[in-house]
């Protein structure tokens, strides 16, 4: 199946379904063959991260489909993100990720989280002494040395609310190209939608089904009685439903399943279309959003005492 796209700013093209590789508990080889089954069904982007341990995995499969000829580089789009621990020297973390990778460029690197940390602090949960300072307009300025020495093609956010665009854009000579951010039927980003499409950045979704599966996750969307509903009308999943809502937003969709049955029917979605009565439906669902963030809040060291410093009032 062709897996569609859409253009970034340059003209240059992102396919609308991504690949998600966070795995836990983490298996490479359960992920390299999940990756090759992906290639197979005609996913062609793959996001990774390196807190996520991925990295190597998602290289290895690619580069053993690009050297059989399965796939060449041109075709496919990988995206990795720089962990808080990378904040004060963005090109040795992006050169880190590309040893791992095995690859001379990745086609995206995003800032994971607007939060700085101790260099030692290579996990996912930082304790409350390892937060430095935020410094974002020298990170991204390291960020944009990354795009100026050919290590990436774009560079964007992950994780970043309006009032944090708006500041980055302050200092920033290249613009984000993406922010991806938690979006699915019950946590719309209406406002960040429309704030970042006002500014020519591309909004990606993370979690686009509510992370069922995930640590920290939930099947809150695809049990959810008015998408099952849905879904009856349509003949289709759950998920199919969560999924085309989302493309019929104008976002990308980062997906994580290892499941061929379910990689298959995600694929699927491109096909389904929703009518205007099921999505005033879904739009008047109550909002909830999964992914708070509460690791990096702390009253003490982190730059964020609240869950709302994190995200700007805007959860």
């Amino acid at each position: 199946m062709r897996n569609e796209e859409v253009r970034l700013y340059s003209g240059s093209k992102l396919p609308l379904l991504g690949f998600g590789t966070a795995a836990f508990p983490y298996d490479r080889e359960r992920v390299e063959l999940a990756i090759w089954t992906a290639l197979k069904m005609g996913y062609r982007h793959f996001d990774t991260a390196k807190i996520y341990g991925s990295e190597p995995a998602v290289g290895s499969a690619l580069m053993e489909a690009i050297h059989d000829e399965a796939v060449s580089r041109e075709e496919i789009f990988v995206t990795s993100k720089l962990w808080g621990s990378d904040h004060h020297d963005p090109i040795s973390g992006l050169k880190q990720t590309l040893k791992n990778l095995g690859m001379e460029y990745v086609d995206l690197y995003l800032i994971h989280w607007p939060a700085k940390l101790k260099v030692w602090a290579n996990y996912a949960v930082p304790n409350e002494d390892d937060f430095e300072e935020l410094d974002m307009e020298s990170t991204w300025a390291g960020m944009e040395r990354c795009l100026d020495m050919g290590l990436c093609r774009f560079i964007g956010v992950s994780n970043f609310s309006c009032r944090k665009i708006q500041r980055l854009m302050e200092h920033a000579s290249v613009l984000p190209a993406v922010n991806q951010v938690e979006m699915h039927p019950m946590w719309r980003q209406k406002n960040l939608r429309e704030f970042c499409g006002e500014k020519n950045i591309h909004v990606s979704a993370y979690s686009p089904l509510g992370g069922p599966g995930s640590p920290w996750g939930t099947k809150a969307v695809v049990d959810n009685p008015v998408i099952c509903s849905i879904a009856r009308k349509h003949k289709a999943t759950p998920a199919q439903v969560a999924l085309s809502w989302g493309l019929s937003k104008g976002v990308s969709l980062i997906i994580k399943s290892f499941n061929q049955e379910r990689m298959k029917e995600n694929m699927e979605a491109l096909e389904l279309t929703l009518d205007h009565e099921d999505v005033v439906k879904i739009e008047r669902l109550e909002e909830k959003k999964i992914m708070r963030g509460e690791f990096l809040v702390n009253g003490t060291t982190s730059p964020y005492r609240t869950i709302q410093d994190l995200w700007d009032d805007e959860i």
